[in-house]
């Protein structure tokens, strides 16, 4: 589904010019007459669709700074343009106070309309990136700043929001790279514990020998090399979240003590006298079938009913396809803001790709793959041509017939239309003047009509037209056949003046 506008103006004729060129960028449209009216629209159960608001200043009963007033009580952030018929440097400060992003009067052109919902819909990404930065950092990340529309990943997200409600045990399972600890932090965030240390622990990147000491510390002299006292993860975790990632890695000996942990809520050190009281919410996480592991006595049977009270699956990638987009977008915001590069769009032909690719590492493979592209990129748009790797593993990828995926990201979306160029037809120009003996095969003629050599330019021109219209609007092979990348086609159909949507 694509992004929503909300377009709040009592004047119906001004509404419809609005609703008409929003759409023409790309954009789902929602409209409203009264202040009212768009405060229902953010709190009804579809709200999180709206992405951004068009503010009429002036209007009966709850008027614009009174819908922004609302907003800000009630905590209904969006961004938010607004516009009027008669602006003045008070009417703007104003505004900008009250929590507008933009400001146009009235009548507004499209491009300066489109470059303003652009630009606050950058800004709103970027300001909500470093916000979710913050927030995990701060260990009060919630499921609110996980990105995602699949229903999949809506029943992971009501069990994530019921088991935070309580320190039950629980267990997530799910592929490498799904995203098992960033549940994890949510469950945190959303539970008494938000804001309190997060102590996150790979157990199968622990040498076997130092398990114990790391997980549960040890005293100063305890064993050859220890010089100094250590406190374990266990003790750091203190009225905080232990995430235990890979616990089916952990040894027999490390399996015993954690199995006390849990039972008595003491942890005792290598070395100590006594235990130590740990107040800590344990969260593990596997990619393996743990009961598979029971079976072949390589994990405790009692630690697993323990570890087992509240199991959570997260499904892989390729079963929520429509998160894709999202995810896209969110690493393209992110990675452009780190690397300094104003790369802030993906080609639908590009964005097709992605979703038909398998993703066997999930979203931690969808993220490099977006970083290295960001990396990479030579303009502000993403296109097939980005993910070289990616492309080389759908074979048909060229053949089939390209499906719109559920966002769009370019403002140029029609210049990525099948185009339908037409060629000079070879019945109208002498053979001995291009130089080809079968026609059937195409023309592009060498020679104008008075004998001269024709500019560079228009044979290029010609040639590039018959390639588009030879390969069917295949954009990614006609750049293959010439023998340029794609993005470098594109800027020849611009500087020739060739427009790909005839």
């Amino acid at each position: 589904m694509a992004e929503r506008i909300l377009i709040v103006d009592d004047d119906p004729v001004q509404r419809r010019i609005l609703e008409t060129a929003v759409q023409r960028f790309g954009f789902e449209t929602a409209t409203a007459e009264t202040g009212d009216e768009a405060i229902a629209a953010l709190t009804a159960p579809n709200a999180g669709e709206i992405v951004l608001i068009v503010l009429d200043l002036v209007m009966p009963d709850l008027d614009g700074m009174g819908t922004l007033e609302r907003m800000r009580k009630e905590g209904l952030y969006r961004p938010v343009i607004v516009q009027t018929a008669h602006g003045g440097i008070d009417t703007v400060v104003s505004a900008v106070r009250a929590g507008a992003i933009d400001f146009f009067v009235k009548p507004v052109s499209p491009e300066r309309l489109e470059i303003s919902i652009r630009n606050a819909l950058k800004v709103n990404a970027l300001e909500g990136e470093i916000a979710r930065i913050k927030r995990r950092v701060d260990g009060t990340l919630t499921f609110d700043d996980i990105v995602t529309r699949s229903p999949a990943m809506q029943r992971v997200i009501e069990l994530g929001e019921r088991a935070a409600g309580s320190n039950i045990p629980i267990i997530i399972e799910g592929e490498s790279g799904v995203g098992k600890e960033l549940i994890a932090r949510a469950i945190q965030g959303s539970s008494t514990r938000a804001g309190k240390s997060f102590v996150a622990v790979n157990c199968g990147a622990i040498p076997e020998n130092l398990v114990e000491s790391t997980l549960f510390g040890h005293e100063k002299g305890a064993f050859t090399g220890a010089t100094e006292k250590r406190v374990g993860k266990f003790l750091e975790a203190d009225g905080g979240t232990l995430f235990l990632d890979e616990v089916g890695e952990l040894p027999p000996d490390a399996q015993v003590k954690l199995l006390r942990a849990l039972q008595e809520g003491e942890v005792e050190p290598v070395g100590a006298r006594r235990p130590l009281k740990s107040d800590f919410r344990l969260i593990s996480a596997t990619n393996r079938s743990m009961i598979d592991l029971v079976c072949q006595k390589r994990f405790r049977e009692d630690l697993y009913y323990r570890l087992n009270v509240f199991p959570i699956l997260v499904p892989p990638l390729r079963e929520r396809t429509e998160d894709i987009p999202l995810l896209v977008k969110h690493f393209l915001t992110r990675f452009g803001a780190e690397e300094g590069k104003r790369v802030d769009s993906i080609t639908p032909e590009a964005l097709t790709l992605l979703m038909r690719h398998r993703w066997p590492g999930n979203v931690r493979q969808l993220e490099n793959t977006v970083f290295r592209a960001v990396v990479l990129a030579d303009s502000n748009e993403l296109d097939v041509d980005s993910f070289p790797q990616i492309a080389a593993q759908i074979d048909d990828f060229q053949d089939v017939e390209l499906t719109r995926p559920t966002i769009e990201f370019s403002a140029q979306r029609e210049s990525y239309a099948v185009p339908q160029m037409q060629v000079p037809r070879p019945a109208t120009l002498p053979a001995a003047a291009t130089g080809l003996p079968d026609p059937a095969r195409g023309v592009v003629p060498i020679l104008s009509e008075d004998g001269d050599v024709r500019p560079l330019d228009e044979i290029e021109a010609d040639l590039i037209r018959f390639a588009v219209e030879h390969y069917r609007g295949r954009m990614s092979e006609v750049a293959r056949r010439l023998g340029i990348g794609r993005s470098t086609l594109y800027r020849r159909l611009k500087e020739l003046e060739l427009d790909a949507a005839e």
